[in-house]
């Protein structure tokens, strides 16, 4: 098996570094300490055609697939994972829900100016009673006419304070079971009844925009439910499952960079007349790091290959979010052991990279549930299998 890029991803790699390392890096530290990010980035990232990797050409896209947007990925969580965080939720789970649902009408509105990076894109799903348990879900929707009225509110909504075009879950029709009504809602800022709520203030990824988001008597065109009635959840965690890929990437990203930060202070930190390199407790964590590492990087690759190829990703999704979440945290907290004080100082960028990872644990679903989509996906292919 070939485990090599191809020479279109390998370029497609040098130009995102490139244009990371110009436009993100030397803003990577105004993100955190202003709590934003700021407009001309967007822009920035739309003139370069990175607003839109995965979607198709057809509409507006790269055409880079799953591949590119974690190829993406990866490169922003080298530098900044607020810039990633925020890319990352426009570009994956902000627009795959009309790539995956809308009709043909749907896509040419709404998708074709989320990949050209007119317009920026958001999920909306989590809510203060409903998190993990998303069938606990209060936000109503009800069909007047010609309209829906939504009611209710979501929490903790990435990018809800920059977006313009939202994928809104509520419950059209209360029935029994987890999925019961839910439906997926696209639902624009301007609509009549919409508002933002708290912008959260937050221990990491503080640059991208958390919000709350209110609706009240929000009226929603007919013609923009998402799929068919009915159908939200699993819309939704279809959605996730690419999210969860492309968090991993940014992981991945983040890990590396500790990695070669580390290895940059090991070898020029002296202390008892040699390099702290030369002890064998510091060589043990470059070597556990690295191999860390690269194990994350085959389980975010080949979840993402097997999604580009329409093969069953699901489990690969959950197991690559579950893994490089934790082992992101793990890296970085060792980085930050090896810089000594240096590492905690806010003048540093481990320091930052510290309090951006631990929310990787907990966003695009925990990593408790992450656990129980894995194991109840192997229980379900047992069964299938009819073996003892």
């Amino acid at each position: 098996m070939d485990y090599r890029f191809s020479e279109e991803y390998t370029l497609f790699r040098s130009v995102a570094r490139d244009f990371i390392q110009k436009e993100v890096a030397p803003r990577a530290d105004k993100h955190d300490k202003e709590g934003m990010i700021h407009p001309e980035l967007y822009v920035a990232f739309a003139k370069a055609g990175m607003m839109g990797l995965s979607i198709p050409e057809a509409y507006g896209g790269a055409g880079a697939g799953e591949t590119g947007l974690c190829v993406l990925s990866e490169e922003m969580g080298r530098v900044c994972a607020s810039t990633s965080t925020a890319i990352g939720a426009h570009s994956g789970i902000g627009s795959m829900p009309l790539l995956l649902e809308g009709t043909e009408e749907q896509k040419q509105k709404y998708l074709l100016p989320l990949a050209k990076g007119e317009k920026i894109g958001a999920f909306a799903l989590t809510e203060p009673q409903a998190g993990s348990d998303a069938s606990n879900m209060k936000t109503s929707a009800k069909k007047m006419g010609d309209h829906f009225l939504l009611n209710g509110s979501k929490l903790w909504i990435t990018n809800g304070g920059v977006a313009s075009t939202f994928t809104v879950f509520a419950m059209l029709e209360r029935s029994p079971g987890i999925r019961g009504g839910m439906s997926a809602f696209i639902v624009e800022k301007d609509f009549e009844g919409f508002s933002l709520g708290t912008h959260e203030k937050k221990l990491g990824i503080r640059g991208s925009s958390t919000t709350e988001l209110f609706f009240d008597d929000c009226r929603i065109p007919l013609e923009n439910l998402l799929g068919k009635p009915g159908t939200g959840f699993r819309i939704a965690l279809n959605v996730l499952d690419y999210g969860r890929i492309t968090l991993a990437a940014s992981c991945l990203g983040s890990a590396k960079t500790a990695l070669e930060l580390s290895i940059q202070f090991a070898t020029t930190r002296v202390q008892f007349g040699k390099t702290i390199a030369e002890n064998q407790i510091i060589q043990s964590y470059l070597a556990e790091m690295a191999t860390r590492i690269q194990a994350m990087e085959h389980m975010v690759y080949h979840a993402a290959w097997l999604a580009d190829n329409e093969q069953p990703f699901g489990t690969e999704a959950a197991m690559a979010k579950l893994f490089c979440s934790e082992n992101s945290s793990w890296i970085i907290n060792k980085a930050l052991q090896i810089h000594g004080g240096m590492g905690y100082m806010a003048d540093y960028p481990i320091e930052r990279m510290h309090r951006d990872a631990r929310i990787a644990e907990i966003f695009e679903g925990t990593n408790e549930i992450q656990k129980v989509v894995i194991a109840a996906n192997l229980l379900k292919a047992k069964k299938r299998s009819g073996a003892s």
